[in-house]
């Protein structure tokens, strides 16, 4: 089982840079040229969240590896949860983007703290 997960780990590290340097102007057509400011912000938390989740190297530990991924993923989800409150109309989900926010700050921070005293 453990083998399985590093297989796949390592697979998304691999395919993390080529995914992020492909034109994704197909994701969004018309809105990726300008015609909607909310969903281009949302691809481009989510390019973001990708180009940083792939530069992360490996370190050998799939415990370290696994919390120096989650770092930049929790990022995008608060990236994207900005972009929520900025744009978004329907109340109930800027409240869920502002749950999200203080939950994934709380990770960063214990992750962050974790890497300190674990990572070598």
């Amino acid at each position: 089982m453990r083998k399985a997960v590093l297989s796949v780990l390592a697979a998304v590290l691999f395919a993390m840079p080529a995914f992020a340097q492909q034109d994704h102007g197909a994701h969004g057509g018309a809105a990726m040229s300008g015609a909607d400011p909310a969903f281009e912000a949302q691809m481009a938390a989510h390019e973001k969240m990708t180009v940083d989740m792939g530069a992360v190297k490996p370190s050998g530990d799939p415990d370290v590896d696994f919390v120096q991924m989650m770092i930049p993923h929790h990022q995008g989800a608060i990236d994207m949860a900005e972009v929520e409150l900025k744009y978004g109309k329907d109340e109930s989900r800027k409240a869920l983007a502002r749950q999200i926010i203080d939950a994934q700050k709380k990770e960063i921070a214990e992750m962050k703290e974790w890497l300190a005293k674990n990572a070598k």
